[in-house]
């Protein structure tokens, strides 16, 4: 992999931080005064200049961005309004939590998508196929607030074996881990699918097949890596957005982590939390996309030399 493939996918993904955090600066103070929506509407207006004054609201927009940027180098993400601490200490506190289900997720992700794709791959034009396309469908399909409800219903107020709502024990994290990563898992499944067909029609198959190259060694040793690249494309997007998806998914089943913590800030007005948690799933999004990156060039040697080098 050349140093200079390296250093765009570096540039590239500071540049896209860079744009994320002043995109969501302008727009969040586009949005109207804080101050003003957070007190009563008789409060009067010196206390609501002192207060503009005391956050730094008071000030021009670019002296505000240029304080915000340069505070995020120091490690300071400014102050909760709500809560009266630093930002990063509050979403720091619901951050566990966060990745406990978002982990867990992921782990079902990969282990239904990659297996219903493989095995419906191998399948192929059987009932099995079809059924286990049929299932991602369904999956795909289906909005992750309404999977949530309706297990709700089933799991907690009709059968009562599993806790609505909360944290705390292995029981509270099923529901919110299978709704999170059941759709998801969907997607990884029909694109594990179409790219293994893909590789199992390709000449190098026939003649390892030929050769008398057992199966299993077909399927482990030629196939899955060359269908790889598609497949660690769409499993990297789906890792990003399990942290967004979480934003959806925390709320109806009152977990507390950073997507409730969110819905919270928004609604109260809560500036530093909200950039810090935006920024936070930006930067857990460019990171992977970064990794993702790395990955091609492991995988196709060709693209991590460059395509100067590689017509060299």
């Amino acid at each position: 992999m050349s140093p200079r493939f390296l250093l765009t996918k570096l540039l590239r993904a500071f540049l896209t931080l860079v744009l994320a955090v002043t995109f969501v600066f302008v727009v969040l103070r586009m949005s109207g005064d804080p101050v003003t929506q957070m007190l009563p509407d008789d409060t009067p207006a010196a206390v609501i200049t002192e207060y503009r004054a005391m956050w730094g609201l008071d000030r021009p927009l670019p002296e505000q961005y240029l304080r915000y940027v340069a505070g995020i180098f120091r490690g300071d993400f400014g102050f909760s309004f709500r809560d009266d601490r630093p930002a990063f200490d509050v979403v720091l506190e619901r951050l566990p939590l966060t990745l406990q289900l978002g982990l867990t997720a992921l782990a079902l992700t990969l282990l239904l998508g990659l297996g219903a794709g493989i095995l419906a791959a191998l399948n192929r034009g059987t009932t099995i196929d079809h059924a286990t396309m049929a299932f991602t469908i369904l999956g795909h399909s289906m909005p992750n607030f309404f999977l949530g409800i309706l297990m709700i219903l089933l799991f907690a107020m009709t059968w009562r074996v599993l806790p609505s709502s909360g944290a705390g024990s292995f029981e509270h994290l099923i529901m919110p881990a299978v709704t999170l990563g059941t759709s998801y898992a969907a997607t990884v499944g029909r694109f594990t699918r179409s790219s293994l067909l893909e590789v199992l029609h390709q000449p190098f198959m026939r003649t390892a097949r030929a050769k008398g190259v057992p199966f299993r060694r077909r399927i482990m040793n030629h196939a899955l890596p060359n269908a790889g690249i598609p497949i660690v494309t769409v499993v990297g997007l789906r890792v990003g957005a399990l942290i967004g998806g979480a934003v959806v998914v925390e709320p109806v089943f009152a977990w507390p982590g950073v997507g409730q913590l969110l819905v919270n800030a928004v609604a109260f007005r809560d500036l530093a939390v909200v950039q810090t948690v935006v920024l936070l799933i930006a930067f857990t999004m460019i990171a992977i996309n970064f990794l993702v990156d790395i990955l091609y060039g492991w995988l196709d040697p060709r693209i991590g030399a460059g395509r100067r080098e590689a017509r060299a």
